[in-house]
Parts: structure tokens; sequence; C-alpha cells
């Protein structure tokens, strides 16, 4: 039962940006949802710079890789308005999540991913414009990433523990 019970994970989405001003939160939200994975806390909010630093930097390591100008980039596109973060819980969240969003590069997504059908910049065209790479969606990379960001964004009251129907035929 141990082992079972340590494939049932949590991971963070984030809605960014372009995807809420685009109006298609809904469509994302639905792909998830139709493979099994459950909402267990979800809410709009505007993060400042220092929660961005924590999130990009103390946990992603974006500038340590891609320096500060890339952070700079990213905190301009990501403040351009709210985004919805929210909580997903199932069989091997973390893997089936990236998976469904496809790659960070909306250029090398392919159709069917939510980069794929909903976006088409490249790094490079986004590097040559100075600009962040408008990709609709983040999501954890790893299991510890997960937990991580999960506690940056969300108190523990904001989460919420539930059985839904299909649980039934997913887990």
């Amino acid at each position: 039962m141990g082992k079972e019970k340590d494939l049932i994970q949590r991971s963070l989405v984030v809605c960014k940006p372009d995807a809420v001003q685009r109006g298609i939160v809904g469509e994302i939200l639905q792909r998830f949802e139709r493979v099994g994975l459950k909402i267990v806390g979800m809410k709009m909010v505007m993060p400042d710079e220092d929660h961005y630093r924590a999130h990009y930097e103390e946990i992603g390591k974006m500038i340590t890789r891609r320096g500060e100008q890339a952070f700079r980039y990213n905190l301009s596109y990501m403040t351009t308005g709210p985004v919805i973060a929210m909580v997903l819980e199932g069989v091997e969240a973390v893997p089936l999540v990236r998976k469904i969003v496809g790659p960070t590069e909306p250029k090398s997504a392919e159709m069917g991913t939510i980069r794929g059908d909903f976006s088409h910049m490249s790094f490079g065209y986004s590097d040559a414009k100075g600009i962040g790479v408008p990709n609709l969606v983040h999501a954890s990379g790893n299991v510890e990433e997960a937990k991580k960001e999960i506690k940056l964004w969300f108190n523990d009251d904001e989460l919420y523990d539930y059985s839904d129907l299909n649980e039934k035929y997913t887990r």
C-alpha cells in the first residue's frame, strides 16, 4: 500500500497571464480534468517580484542557469496580469501534467499538447524581441520541485482532500 500511495502526486500548474487574458483557462483546465486529475486547490493571484524570484530562482534556478536578463524578461511578462494557480492530484501527476503541457518552448511543442495547440513562439524570437516567452502554463518539473512550489503558492488550508468519481477509474 505504501508504494501505491507514493505514486499519487500533486503538481503545481500556473495559468500564466497570456492564458488568462486570452480566455482559455477553461479549455486548459478541461484537459487536466478529462484525464482524471483532481483539482485540490485553485486561486487567482497577482504575485510580486519577490514571489516570482522565489519561484524562478530559489526553486527553479532560472537566474543561475540562464542569467538575470532572462529572469527580467520573464518577470516583465508574468506581471502583465493575474495568474491562476492550481494544484492537481493524481497517479504520477507530475510527469502526466508535463506531458499534457508540452515542452517549454511553444515552437517545439507537439500538436495535442496545450502549448502545441495554443501557442507558437520560439526562444529565438523572444530573445530577439527582449521579451519573455508567452507559453501559457507553468507545470512543476519533478516531484521535489512540485512540493516546494506548492508550499510557496498555497497555504495548507487552501488545499483540500476529498474523493471524486474519477478515482474509481483512475486509481
